[in-house]
């Protein structure tokens, strides 16, 4: 009998109380964008099946303003680029950088990720080498057909 009580008590003292999880944020690059009319994959959905959690994608400012120069002086096919991506930065949850701190928008993508311990989500190859130095996670297109991720989160 006295086994017992012991053995309930133990169980008792080692319950862990439920812990919320937290949501994560995803900064996206420019490039980000460009990859539902290039590869014809939702990026939305893909990170909602890669993270298998609440995320929340981020557009910094100079992300922003590079879209937007893109949209203006770009190319044709840059600027329909450009403006399909302007459409869809409306489901993204908008951080205001300043000027003074960063010079480019990788910059600031670097700088970002590296305070909030938050993932990116880029195809640039030379931007993924600068994350993954500070060890920063990096979502990319693989094969043209799926985000993977590399690092931990």
């Amino acid at each position: 009998m006295e086994i017992y009580r012991i053995r309930n008590d133990t169980l008792n003292m080692t319950a862990k109380p439920k812990r919320k999880k937290s949501i994560v944020r995803v900064i996206l690059d420019s490039n980000a964008f460009f990859v539902p009319l290039q590869f014809k994959i939702d990026i939305f959905e893909e990170l909602k099946t890669l993270l298998n959690t609440k995320f929340e994608p981020v557009l910094l400012s100079p992300v922003q303003k590079e879209l937007e120069t893109i949209a203006e002086k770009g190319s044709p096919k840059m600027r329909k680029l450009a403006s399909y991506a302007l459409n869809l930065v409306e489901k993204c949850t908008f951080l205001e950088v300043e000027d003074r701190i960063v010079g480019s928008p990788d910059d600031a993508i670097v700088e970002v990720a590296k305070k909030k311990n938050w993932l990116v989500f880029t195809n640039d190859r030379e931007l993924r080498r600068r994350l993954r130095d500070i060890s920063v996670p990096v979502i990319y297109v693989r094969q043209k057909s799926r985000l993977e991720i590399e690092g931990r989160i």
